[in-house]
């Protein structure tokens, strides 16, 4: 898109030409719209993130030994105001 406002049509133009919407959308933003007023983005779908594996931070985190400890008087109080 380099900067360049998205595209907007109507609701009736989306269903009559969806097919050639969705091969202008991998490079581009089209924004359906009713009457004029924005309602919808169709975007590309994202790529899947990287898949998480448990444990792979163990040793990169650290918790305080007082991390449950009260909190001080002075910031207790800004929560009470």
């Amino acid at each position: 898109m380099d900067g360049d406002a998205p595209v907007q049509v109507n609701i009736r133009e989306a269903k009559t030409h969806l097919s050639k919407l969705l091969a202008r959308v991998r490079g581009e933003e089209i924004i359906i719209a009713k009457a004029g007023y924005p309602i919808a983005r169709l975007v590309p779908v994202a790529e899947r993130p990287a898949r998480r594996l448990p444990g792979s931070a163990k040793g990169k985190v650290t918790i305080a030994s007082d991390f449950d400890a009260p909190l001080p008087e002075a910031i207790l109080a800004e929560f009470e105001r």
